[in-house]
């Protein structure tokens, strides 16, 4: 049905304009155009036509009503946005036309079962994003480029829903969701967050005054934007209360529109006013514990969640964890799309991003404008690949020797898809090649044992203790947001390994060391291949020197300490940043209780340190009873062998049981400069954490040091690799260090800036950090996570922070050359 309205003046009545005028209207499939060689025959693309029917009048639409009917319809939904156009022309009695309009047409159905929001019949899944209107240099002021530039990434991420936050957008916006495909939640813009501050005024939705200003709203954004398949809730806006004003927009938009859902979260979330249960925030538990209320008809579907604020997104797999195994959660909104920062030009010329205060402005909220998963000028942050996964839709897991791939599309089938394989074995590559799948149908699967698949031959001649599978399926042919070619997924499985996984050793062999001692300085050696400086009176490696190179300039001591990032210091007083500084972690210094060396053979020195954890105050005025409140205490025993390799075993354990949680459990040295080609197994090749790292592939990876860093706007901690195995540094001669996890110990968490944790600490902006001219690295033992439920509570989970206990872990050190490798070090130490 097509309602018509014809502008004319008032003295001229509707039958006459039908005595003089004749309306028509087609619907064409223009999708077919795009696939034709020559001319397009645009008749034969009509599928029907619409004709005017006066019987349809009615005193809701004072114009003129066209009825037709199209026999199976392509339906349009996120995954195949498919669009008829449709053409209304006014022609003038005597055959001349006077007017003609069109615009495309999506055709959908949306509609609601218990728990289940569905579209076109199906529950669909909201992979979503909340979105404001931004633009680095014009602020507020919409561009198409941008708009499209923001839909393209979107699509790329398998991002499939954007709720207008907070308020109706710029028109080509819906005209380019209907054309990309993706699921819209259209806002009213009606917002009193903070009103409730104002406790002597009667809040507004109580309000019978301002009744109609509500509704003018909700009624404007309906009428205006009604036509568009995309949208399929409507939302009464945000954080504005519930009341009676909520309940009449409620009321008129049911009468309205019953085409499609309710949305609002304000009072609760849970109000008559809306048809989804949209809370904002909410554990996963809390989740889980609504959906799974048989009195709660209504599916959830989170309005935001996963506060994307500097380096965050921690726990988001968990979210989709609970989400795709528990009936009644659907899916969910990140907060937000985009940092909201502006391109500020500074007196001397450099640009930077600018955000509240910067410009003067009080009051301001600092940088509360930047919680986007994306920089102002659409570059992604490293969360964005994890945002990619757990919304991917293609996925594979193994269970028992059977690998399963599963297409959880409701519309779209494999056929487009190209799967490949590739198979490591510790870190080299053992194989790869394409999967030859039957076409998978949505909601459907396809299993591959173990003994039938192309990776069999390599997985049964493997002797590696580790063996990872990773499985990609790319677009066959281009699409409106894509070259051919891109990943739409990638996952990665470890297979069962035949090597049984013994702690690592190395062979001591029988190179003789050389051991002088230089007044306060311990100096070990062995011929010219290796040197290394010892002061013992603070046990710090003065330097490290490889075939005469200075490799290492000052280390390894203790570290529990992280720069903070926007989730550490959220909460106040309560927050973790807080309680770090109350408890002095911030401030620690390690005082040396002693340097002793403990065994000397021909072979090998080991020399055990002794470290109290105390904070920082003026060490002229500390007495010995202050000394004795050390938080902690810190053994670290150094095994040097004549072969250069160096075992650091780690003892920490606190001297007192009411610590927070701690930052970081590992140790902190400094290389020279010239290190910087990076070398690593582990996850990668980007940014990753313990509770960010699903997306994130087990493999080899090289890098530059340099390029390791990751401008946060705010800086902070950032730039670490979780579960690594080995990491190399070495100059561009190949002269460096190995590093690696030893004996029991767990994958480590690496991190290697210019930036030290003090400068990434002191810095409000990204331009203003300073480079040392060494670089910082931590090795970690343990990391607590990122967090990232909201910015404002502490809220890591459980399994990822660090409790303040006694740990114990080994880490193996090794001089490099050009003519060694990280991989046959590695190799060395596993036991056959």
């Amino acid at each position: 049905m097509v309602g018509v309205e014809i502008d004319c003046s008032p003295e001229i009545s509707k039958d006459s304009i039908l005595a003089n005028f004749v309306i028509e209207a087609g619907l064409y499939d223009t999708g077919n155009w795009y696939n034709c060689d020559g001319c397009i025959d645009l008749l034969s693309s009509k599928v029907a036509n619409i004709q005017l029917n006066p019987s349809t009048a009615s005193v809701e639409f004072p114009g003129y009503t066209l009825v037709g009917k199209l026999e199976m319809p392509r339906l349009w939904s996120a995954e195949q946005p498919n669009l008829y156009t449709l053409v209304v022309i006014l022609k003038h009695a005597s055959g001349p036309v006077v007017d003609c309009e069109s615009c495309l047409v999506g055709i959908r159905q949306v509609s609601k079962a218990p728990k289940q929001l569905l579209v076109n019949g199906n529950p669909v899944v909201i992979r979503g994003v909340n979105r404001h209107e931004h633009h680095p240099r014009v602020g507020k002021t919409n561009i198409e480029s941008c708009m499209v530039k923001d839909l393209v990434l979107m699509k790329q991420n398998n991002i499939n829903a954007v709720r207008n936050s907070h308020y109706p957008q710029h028109p080509r916006w819906y005209e380019l969701c209907d054309l990309f495909g993706l699921y819209m939640i259209d806002e009213a813009n009606i917002e009193t967050h903070g009103f409730n501050f104002s406790e002597h005024f009667k809040h507004p939705t109580m309000e019978p005054s301002w009744a109609a200003a509500m509704m003018d709203r909700v009624i404007g954004m309906v009428e205006r934007d009604k036509n568009h398949a995309s949208i399929i809730c409507w939302s009464l806006g945000n954080e504005a209360g519930h009341g009676p004003n909520h309940s009449a927009a409620a009321g008129w938009i049911r009468g309205k529109d019953p085409s499609r859902l309710l949305h609002y979260e304000g009072g609760g979330s849970r109000t008559p006013s809306t048809d989804i249960v949209c809370p904002m925030y909410m554990r996963v538990w809390d989740i889980v514990m609504i959906a799974k209320d048989p009195t709660e008809t209504r599916p959830l579907i989170l309005c935001e969640y996963s506060h994307a604020m500097g380096n965050s997104n921690g726990n988001i797999h968990e979210y989709w964890e609970a989400i795709d195994s528990t009936f009644g959660l659907q899916g969910g909104f990140i907060w937000d799309w985009v940092d909201q920062g502006l391109l500020r030009e500074l007196a001397d010329g450099t640009k930077h991003w600018a955000y509240g205060g910067d410009f003067g402005d009080t009051p301001n909220d600092l940088n509360f404008c930047l919680n986007g998963l994306l920089w102002p000028d659409r570059t992604p942050h490293p969360a964005l690949h994890e945002v990619k996964y757990v919304y991917q839709a293609i996925n594979v897991s193994l269970k028992k020797g059977t690998l399963k791939i599963s297409n959880t599309n409701f519309f779209e089938t494999t056929q487009g898809l190209e799967f490949s394989w590739v198979a490591h074995g510790d870190g080299y590559k053992l194989g790869f090649g394409i999967i030859s799948l039957p076409l998978i149908k949505p909601h459907s699967n396809y299993e591959i044992e173990l003994k039938s698949s192309p990776w069999y031959s390599q997985w049964n001649s493997c002797s590696a203790e580790e063996i990872f599978l990773t499985v990609t399926a790319k677009l066959m042919n281009s699409t409106r947001w894509a070259e051919a070619g891109h990943v739409i997924s990638t996952a990665q499985v470890q297979l069962p390994s035949k090597r049984e996984r013994l702690p690592h050793v190395i062979r001591t062999g029988d190179a003789i060391i050389l051991q002088e001692n230089l007044g306060n300085t311990i100096q070990l050696s062995h011929q010219n291949s290796w040197e290394i400086k010892f002061d013992i009176q603070t046990g710090a490696v003065e330097s490290w020197k490889v075939e005469g190179v200075s490799v290492m300039k000052r280390g390894i001591f203790p570290c529990f300490w992280r720069a903070p990032t926007d989730n550490d210091k959220g909460g106040g007083e309560s927050s973790y940043y807080s309680r770090w500084r109350a408890a002095g972690i911030d401030s620690l210094v390690f005082l040396t209780k002693s340097c002793s060396i403990q065994n000397v053979t021909d072979y090998f020195v080991k020399i055990r340190v002794v470290y109290d954890g105390t904070p920082r105050v003026d060490m002229s005025s500390l007495t010995k009873l202050e000394k004795a409140k050390a938080l902690f205490e810190i053994v670290i025993d150094y095994t040097i062998y004549g072969s250069g390799n160096v075992i650091v075993e780690c003892n920490f354990k606190p001297n007192t049981s009411d610590l927070p949680p701690l930052p970081r459990v590992g140790v902190e040295f400094h290389l020279e400069q010239s290190m910087d080609k990076i070398k690593f197994y582990g996850r990668g090749p980007f940014e990753c954490y313990p509770d960010r790292k699903a997306a994130a592939h087990v493999d080899v990876y090289e890098q530059i040091v340099g390029d390791m860093h990751v401008p946060y706007i705010v800086p902070g901690e950032c730039a670490a690799r979780a579960d690594v195995r080995w990491v190399t540094f070495q100059n561009k001669e190949g002269i460096g260090i190995y590093a690696s996890m030893y004996s029991s110990s767990p994958p480590m968490q690496l991190n290697a800036s210019y930036y030290t944790t003090t400068e990434l600490d002191r810095a409000t902006h990204n331009e203003q950090l300073v480079k040392e001219d060494k670089i910082e690295v931590h090795l970690d033992h343990k990391h607590m996570g990122l967090g990232g439920d909201d910015s404002w509570t502490p809220c890591v989970h459980d399994k990822y922070l660090v409790p303040a206990v006694a740990y114990s872990f080994s880490i193996r050190l090794s001089p490099l050359t050009a003519a060694t490798s990280g991989y046959g070090i590695y190799k060395s130490q596993m036991q056959n």
